[in-house]
């Protein structure tokens, strides 16, 4: 399915059975403009395969492909280089727009991720083709609900503004699950937060929530396990201090 519909669009393709034989075919990566890799495949998995990629040419293009997307796996990938996500089962058209957006953006080498890069992970990666970037937050005097503003950049090239809604009972259930009132990162936490679930909804959905506006109205299974994340990469650094 992947080979014909990039053919269709015009993309030369080549694939490979495993991950021995993708290396092979890549060699020192000079004929190859975009690598499509799955996590899961017979033999090597993607991310050995990405490694043994980064050392060869680093400033390939790579989009993972996997039926996942947690935060300790955009960590590791970004530890080998800037790596756009696809989330399968995925349609034709969403295939052909990650592709066309991953080709339209540079490459970014990194040498060291600092621990607390687990609070910017999904603003550095494209997800289905979307990637975003914060514009503003606003709290809400009467309220004190958060709202943040992201600039989101379509598969097609276009960016629309959505913003994400975090009301203050949600940011208890937060702290209550976490044990602990104030969180790492401080307000960083919390703007990190709605990234954390505008990404989810971009991972789920391959498209733009409605109206624009996301509300997070619960601290979802996927929000705990990016909270486990982040409580275990700070407790890691606390200990390192």
């Amino acid at each position: 399915m992947i080979r014909l519909a990039l053919e269709f669009a015009g993309y030369q393709v080549e694939t490979a059975a495993d991950g021995n034989e993708g290396l092979a075919k890549f060699g020192d990566g000079s004929g190859w403009d975009l690598v499509l890799l799955d996590q899961r495949m017979p033999g090597k998995s993607g991310s050995d395969v990405q490694s043994e990629i980064r050392q060869r040419a680093a400033a390939t293009r790579l989009v993972l492909i996997t039926a996942y997307g947690t935060i300790d796996m955009a960590l590791d990938a970004m530890k080998n280089g800037a790596v756009d996500f696809l989330r399968k089962p995925f349609t034709a058209d969403t295939l052909r727009q990650a592709v066309h957006a991953a080709l339209g953006r540079a490459v970014v080498q990194s040498a060291a991720i600092p621990a607390d890069v687990v609070l910017d992970a999904f603003t550095r990666t494209t997800i289905n083709g979307y990637n975003f970037n914060l514009l503003s937050t606003h709290i809400d005097d009467r309220t004190h609900d958060r709202t943040a503003h992201f600039e989101v950049a379509r598969p097609d090239g276009l960016t629309e503004e959505v913003a994400v809604n975090l009301p203050p009972f949600v940011m208890e259930l937060v702290k209550a699950y976490a044990d602990c009132e104030r969180m790492p990162g401080d307000d960083r936490f919390w703007v990190a937060l709605t990234e954390e679930a505008l990404a989810n909804f971009l991972w789920q959905n391959a498209e733009l929530p409605p109206s624009n506006m996301l509300a997070i109205n619960d601290l979802t299974p996927g929000l705990q396990r990016w909270l486990d994340a982040i409580l275990t990469v700070d407790s890691s650094h606390a200990d390192q201090a």
